[in-house]
């Protein structure tokens, strides 16, 4: 008989499951959609009875379109979109719709939480309150829907709830856990000083496990609603981010992640939870038991890029458009991009800078403006990487995602600017390659997540620095780390001048 992990990938957008042999062979995948609904700006929600339907298509499909068979699947876990906050009352009921990562509306909890514990807090969490996180999004509830917070007895991300609908069981695993701001991480438990302090019962906080742990077997309930068998296992999995890396086998510590998609990351393995980047990076505790990772985000990474095809080059081929970069030169012929289009993130958490091209001269071409933007991408990761680089890390190995791992031109790039040999992934398939591999480990189909990752993760296409760019690149980002506090005032003028003059 055949043996199958499901890898539950639940996005903002759509879930994904995938059907995952011992040997990592994904022998089936099935996706379902579902809508986001933003009633007002900065407002971002979902019904989470909408994940439970369109994961539970997605398991009725593997079983009957794909000839999975019922007691085949021996273990799920999961990875689900982070931070959004799913409150339920005494029954287990959904209280409103859930508030997911992109809701905005929380800036003036994040200012109060500052004023109440200040660095403290950053102390406690290693994180600064974003509007991203959970803990913001309670608090709004709180002060703006005091009826539902009064009746509100648990909380739950995404992909716990839909753990839930399936056991019965009330969980959350440590690398979800620490995207709340909830939780010491240093402690390993919620903090009761940030419960204490914002008035939140610590009976809302549900159990925390690790990410490999068993979460229960299929309800009957839901055996019966999705042709799941009761003797199937369910593991904690983690948060995307998390089970990302751990599907790319980002598992020690000299290997860092580099993501581009609309936003870009860099992402690092960590191993001591005393380590503390005050914020300025995210830190969060690892899909892999006992570790921890911490990243920075670009906003507009590959956004920017397909920002400069959509107005300069809408009608060309996307690959040529980007591979017409070769016919420039390292550093485009004195041409730098700021890729602060949509303000940035890290290491300048600044929503109101802008970006910007500068040395334009009358010599330049498209090419080189097409250069200068994968330039300027890149350049902002290394921002990142240097922070890593004070506090001492050392690595070896960037494991390319995304878009910057479809373009062989972009991968050089990054190893020259990097000054680090840059992999991709043979058969790259993201946070639900993750969940899956933590289900395997749970199963016991291999002794830890180490183990599976040699059997599941193959890297591909290496890419090793050039000296001779290197150097004009280490030169370059000199440059380019000016540009930021150089033109700061003046964008954040501009910014304000449209507000006022065009709303």
């Amino acid at each position: 008989m055949a043996q199958y992990v499901l890898g539950v990938d639940l996005g903002t957008s759509a879930v994904k499951v995938s059907a995952v042999t011992p040997e990592g062979k994904i022998v089936a995948q099935e996706s379902v959609d579902y809508d986001l609904q933003q009633p007002k700006p900065g407002y971002a929600e979902q019904n989470p009875e909408d994940w439970v339907y369109a994961t539970t298509v997605s398991i009725v499909r593997l079983i009957l379109n794909d000839h999975i068979g019922v007691d085949e699947i021996e273990g799920i876990s999961y990875s689900g979109q982070m931070h959004g906050l799913v409150l339920l009352d005494e029954n287990g009921k959904v209280l409103r719709p859930a508030m997911l990562w992109n809701d905005t509306r929380s800036t003036k909890q994040c200012e109060e939480i500052m004023a109440a514990m200040g660095q403290k807090f950053i102390d406690i969490t290693h994180n600064r309150p974003l509007e991203g996180f959970t803990l913001p999004k309670l608090l709004w509830v709180k002060e703006n829907e005091p009826e539902i917070f009064a009746k509100a007895k648990t909380m739950l991300l995404p992909k716990d709830y839909l753990r839930y609908r399936m056991t019965g069981k009330l969980a959350m695993d440590y690398s979800d856990a620490t995207g709340t701001v909830m939780l010491d991480i240093e402690k390993a438990d919620w903090s009761q000083e940030i419960l204490d302090v914002f008035q939140i019962p610590a009976e809302m906080c549900p159990p925390l496990v690790e990410s490999i742990e068993d979460t229960g077997n299929i309800t009957p309930q839901y055996a019966e609603f999705s042709g799941l068998s009761t003797a199937t296992k369910t593991f904690g999995g983690g948060a995307d981010n998390a089970c990302g890396a751990v599907g790319a086998g980002i598992d020690t510590p000299n290997k860092v992640l580099s993501s581009i998609g609309t936003s870009g990351v860099i992402l690092k393995f960590e191993d001591d939870a005393r380590t503390n980047y005050n914020g300025v990076l995210q830190f969060e505790d690892h899909a892999v038991p006992n570790s921890y990772y911490s990243m920075g985000v670009t906003l507009a990474a590959g956004f920017s890029l397909s920002w400069f095809k959509k107005t300069f080059g809408a009608d060309e081929d996307f690959n040529d458009f980007v591979n017409s970069a070769a016919d420039s030169t390292v550093g485009a012929n004195g041409l730098l991009f700021a890729p602060y289009i949509v303000g940035e993130r890290a290491p300048y958490a600044d929503a109101d800078v802008r970006g910007s091209f500068i040395g334009i001269d009358g010599i330049h071409k498209k090419s080189d403006f097409v250069r200068a933007v994968l330039e300027g991408i890149t350049f902002s990761f290394e921002d990142i990487m240097e922070i890593y680089r004070e506090k001492g890390a050392k690595f070896d190995t960037v494991v390319a995602i995304g878009g910057g791992a479809k373009s062989a031109m972009w991968q050089q790039i990054q190893a020259d600017i990097f000054n680090t040999k840059v992999v991709s992934l043979k058969n790259e398939q993201g946070p639900g390659m993750g969940a899956a591999m933590l289900a395997a480990v749970g199963m016991g189909w291999f002794k830890n997540i180490h183990e599976c990752t040699e059997k599941f993760v193959e890297y591909t296409n290496v890419f090793v620095p050039n000296p001779e760019n290197v150097e004009k690149y280490k030169q370059l980002h000199q440059t380019y780390a000016k540009v930021y506090n150089q033109t700061k005032e003046i964008t954040h003028e501009l910014v304000n001048f449209r507000r006022e003059n065009l709303g």
